[in-house]
């Protein structure tokens, strides 16, 4: 008889699981098996690639000089795995902003109340793979201010990367 699933298996993953799935979906990305990477000079490219009632994932391409504001994700845990090139994170603790490089190949899994910003500084393009559990409901961007966050703005969304309107907000895609 096969073994049942556990009643008290936690419904959602925990950031070292998200790193498992952005490094598997990476891998799959990298041998063709997903959608191809495309680029925008104007803003981020993304697409989401796979998405269930636990977690969703997403392929981000940046350009040079692309990149996020401060931001959380809502309650969800994430992750991201750097397919190719290089990008800087900027993380918020004790009142500061410390940047750290993340190179191909790396991941980063974070918790529910991470704070970060992830940008391309260098001069070539990058791919990362970025994982979401619960999935993405909404995000809120920060101004870091005489060492404290203030929130600007809560989108609620289903997509991590919402699209610029003229008046320099965000609006969720739809």
């Amino acid at each position: 008889m096969p073994a049942q699933p556990s009643r008290t298996a936690p419904l959602y993953f925990p950031p070292l699981q998200l790193i498992e799935f952005t490094r598997f979906f990476a891998d799959e990305v990298r041998e063709g098996r997903y959608p191809y990477v495309d680029f925008d000079a104007d803003e981020r490219w993304h697409q989401r690639i796979y998405r269930d009632r636990r977690v969703d994932v997403w392929l981000i391409s940046w350009l040079p000089s692309q990149g996020t504001e401060l931001h959380d994700h809502g309650g969800s845990s994430g992750s991201f795995t750097v397919l190719s090139g290089t990008l800087t994170e900027a993380v918020v603790g004790g009142g500061r902003r410390r940047d750290q490089r993340r190179a191909a190949g790396e991941s980063v899994g974070f918790g529910a109340r991470y704070v970060h910003d992830v940008r391309n500084l260098d001069e070539t393009a990058a791919v990362s793979v970025h994982a979401y559990s619960p999935p993405l409901t909404s995000m809120t961007y920060y101004d870091l201010a005489d060492g404290r966050l203030e929130p600007i703005r809560t989108l609620a969304t289903d997509d991590p990367e919402p699209v610029p309107s003229a008046a320099g907000r965000s609006s969720a895609a739809s």
